[in-house]
Order: C-alpha cells, then structure tokens, then sequence
C-alpha cells in the first residue's frame, strides 16, 4: 500500500513537471505560431493596399490622358492615345500595364516592343464576365506561379459618357522575400528567446512540483503508517496552500475520530469476549452441576442405614460427585490458563531439536517431520514452543477421522528470511467455511470433547513472541497451520 501511494505520489509530481513545461511550449508555440501569421496577413494586406493605391493612381492619370487627347475616344484609338504616354506611366507608377479591348485582347502595353511568339493570351472570358457583372466594375486575380503570389487587377477604361472603352490590366507581383527574411529573423531571435524560456520554465517548474508534492508526502507517509490499533500522530499545519492545509485538517480529524473509533472497538470488543467467555464459563459449569444435583437427590431418596450394600452406594455416589468436580476444575484451569499465559522464560533454543522432541510424545506412525535446517537458533520460552506443537498436532490427529485409509500429518520448519516458519499440515476433515472466521475466538469446540480454547491460547503464545498464526483448510481435503516467528539470533 505505502509503495503504490508512494508511486502515485511520485507521479503526480511528474505530471505537475511535465504539465508546466508541456503549457510552456504550447504557449511558446502558439505565440510564434500567432506572430508568423500576422506577419504574413500584415503582408498580404500591406500588397492589397498597395496595388489598389496604384490602380487609383494609374486611373487618375490614364482618365486624364484620355480627358486631354486630340484623338476621338474609340476602342480602336486607344493604342495611339497612350503610344507615347503608356511607358512613361508604367515608369511614373511602377508597374507594368496593359490596355485590352473589351473582347479581352491586348491592344498595348508597357513591356515594350514583343513579337508574335510572346504575345501574352487574351483575358479570360470569365474574367470579363465577372468584371462586367461586379457593381464596382473591378476584379483583382490571384493566382500562385512558381511559388509566387500574382494580384492582377482588371477595370474599365472609359470614356467622357462613361462607356467602356478597353479593359485596363495591372499586373503586380507580391515581393515577399523581405517579409520572408523578416520571419525568418523573428523565429531565430524566438528561438533564444524561447531557449531561455525553457530552462527557466524547467527549473521553476521543479522547484513548484517539489514544493506542491513535499506536503503530500509528508501526507502520505502519515496515511501509510496510519493503522487502526495504534495511537497515530498528527500532523503538524505549516504554511502551505488552501487545498494542502485543508488536507491536513480532514487528516487530523480524521486521526482523532479514528482513535475514537479503536477505543470504542477495543472495548466492545472486550466486553463482547468477556460476555462469551461468561456464557462459556456458565455453560460448561452447568453441565457437570446437573449430574451432581441428581446424584444428590437420588442419595438422599434411597439412603437406608440398614441397606447391608450402603457402603459401596456411598462409594459410587462419591466417585460420581468427584468425577464432576474434577471436570470443573478441568474447565477452570482451561480458562485460567487462557486469561492469564504464564511469564515467558525466554532461552537460546534450537526450534528443529526442540519440535522433535515435542513430537515424540505422540504415537501414531503417520506423522512426518521436515525440515530444511538441522539448527534454528532463536529465544523463546521452551514451555510455550512446546504448547505450540502440541495443540496443533492433537487438533490435526483428532480432525482425521478414524476410518481414513490414508492418514497423514506433516510437520514442517523452514528459514524465510528472519523468520521461522511453522507448518502443521494434515488431511482431515477441514474447516468448514462458516468456522474459518471464528477459529481463533475463544469458545467451545464443536468436538465431544475439550474445551475449544487450544487455538486462542496458541495465537495469545504466537503474538506475544511478536509471531504471526494463519491457517488454510478445504472441506474434506486437509488444513495446514502456519505459524511464523522471528528469529533473534544472539
């Protein structure tokens, strides 16, 4: 659990690392993204105005030549009236211009002489018909050659009535290499710029996740340690954001209703077992009373001093009474030996030597012992050691039934790590699944005989050498208890 928050943690820390420099290049990104395209759009609208202030200046003049020529104004005489004046405009304006007829050929332009081979190509006929349908009466093309951008404006020259008379054509080229050469300055002087950023932005993004994360480490390493049957530590509110110390608040409080909680439990539990073990106590008493009551009664009722076999009666009637009273001392002795375990008397023990020995006690031949070590040396209390083994074994041998045609007990040690690992395995009957929960609870067997306290004494013998007992069983097919405690070399 602590690893996987540690890891969740750790990755948290990286997401608020990666996620502030991840912004920091989008940003940066957007920013040169946003400046390029202005750049461009400011130079596509810089050339729009431009080659429309050019056309106005190019009609004004034209309009005027056309005002002030001898010639009579037809279509025909458009190439003599700006025969002599066409080139000197093209100069004045600094572009090239066309004259067409409205049918869309040309009839003069500023390129000078040309022979038949480089005579341009008429006007488009859609190009007229859109020039004739516009309300303006102007149409500028665009067109892209050679990864270069044309504007090519087209308007009616017309006449003192306003007639259309030819078709004027201005054709303009887009010289971007300026605004080009400009970008291109723009992203090397960003880029710097944006290098800079970035290790800034890297360092400041570090130190931020570290300052956010610190807190929720401290956070998690006290949720990790947190546990339910332990007084738990609180953790201390700093100067921190909102959100943190909110954190630490419902932590803290969350302490407190917790310690609540397990002094609450503690004792329910404790009266909960003490009221069982009053009901126990009750019951097994009971049992051996109600004989002895009937003895006591059936005496008294046939009791004759002159019956010659009164002698021997008495004697019968007082085995009776003493046998009861043996079985009740039997289960006072029981519950006395679980309520309060005897002092331990700890001692430097081989556990293999110590569990064979305790083994030799019983007799059936279907017990095998394993073990992967000759020696174990630990401390413990011998007595108790051999407590462990004992119960376990009895229980294992009374929970084969006595008509198995294959009995078999294995009793196991081995060393993992610092512990020695305890295994009692047999192929009885099972713990049926209603029992498993309520194995360890201090309460009377279910067999005809015993008390049902052998296994809660084992597990109190097991955590007082700060050991561990556990146990997994299948109806009908076995049980195997385990049991694991550390090894204290000296």
């Amino acid at each position: 659990m602590k690893k996987n928050f540690l890891l969740r943690n750790f990755s948290l820390r990286n997401r608020i690392f990666i996620s502030l420099i991840f912004l920091t290049l989008i940003s940066s990104v957007l920013i040169a993204a946003v400046s390029v395209y202005q750049f461009r759009k400011e130079a596509r609208t810089f050339h729009q105005d431009r080659l429309e202030r050019k056309e106005n200046s190019v009609n004004e003049h034209i309009n005027f030549i056309l005002a002030t020529t001898t010639y009579p104004l037809t279509t025909r005489n458009l190439p003599l009236i700006f025969k002599d004046k066409i080139h000197e405009l093209a100069t004045i304006h600094s572009i090239e211009i066309n004259i067409h007829d409205l049918e869309g050929h040309l009839l003069i332009s500023s390129k000078g002489n040309f022979s038949i081979d480089s005579i341009p190509p008429p006007i488009s006929p859609m190009i007229l018909k859109i020039l004739q349908s516009s309300q303006s009466k102007r149409f500028v093309d665009l067109k892209v050659i050679n990864d270069e951008r044309y504007r090519t404006a087209y308007s009616y020259l017309k006449d003192n009535k306003f007639k259309p008379l030819g078709v004027l054509q201005l054709p303009y080229p887009e010289e971007t290499e300026f605004y080009e050469n400009e970008i291109q300055n723009f992203l090397v002087r960003f880029s710097q710029v944006y290098l800079f950023m970035l290790i800034m932005s890297i360092t400041i993004a570090y130190f931020l996740s570290s300052y956010i994360t610190s807190k929720l480490q401290t956070i998690s390493t006290k949720i990790t340690a947190t546990q339910l049957n332990k007084k738990n530590e609180k953790i201390l509110v700093t100067s921190s954001s909102k959100e943190i110390n909110d954190l630490i608040i419902a932590y803290n409080h969350m302490v407190d209703q917790l310690d609540d909680s397990a002094t609450k439990l503690a004792q329910s539990e404790r009266e909960q077992a003490w009221r069982e073990m009053a009901k126990q106590v009750a019951h097994e008493i009971k049992n051996p009373l109600t004989p002895m009551r009937l003895t006591v009664q059936s005496f008294q009722r046939r009791f004759d001093v002159n019956d010659p076999n009164i002698k021997q009666k008495v004697d019968d009637y007082s085995k009776t009474l003493i046998q009861q009273i043996d079985t009740m001392n039997s289960v006072a002795s029981a519950f006395s030996n679980f309520a309060s375990m005897p002092a331990q008397k700890n001692e430097n023990l081989n556990i293999v030597k110590v569990v064979q020995l305790a083994l030799d006690i019983f007799n059936e031949n279907y017990i095998r012992f394993e073990s992967e070590e000759k020696s174990i040396i630990t401390k413990m209390d011998r007595t108790h050691l051999i407590r462990i083994v004992t119960n376990l074994v009895k229980n294992a041998i009374q929970a084969i039934p006595e008509d198995h045609t294959a009995p078999e007990i294995i009793v196991s040690i081995k060393k993992v790590d610092d512990n020695v690992v305890l295994e009692v395995k047999d192929n009885g009957i099972g713990i049926s699944i209603e029992n498993k929960n309520r194995i360890f609870e201090p309460k009377f067997t279910t067999k005809s005989s015993g008390m049902g306290l052998g296994l809660g004494i084992i597990k109190n013998i097991v955590e007082n050498h700060n050991g561990t007992i556990s146990f997994e069983s299948e109806p009908q097919k076995g049980t195997c208890f385990r049991v694991t405690l550390p090894i204290i070399n000296t």
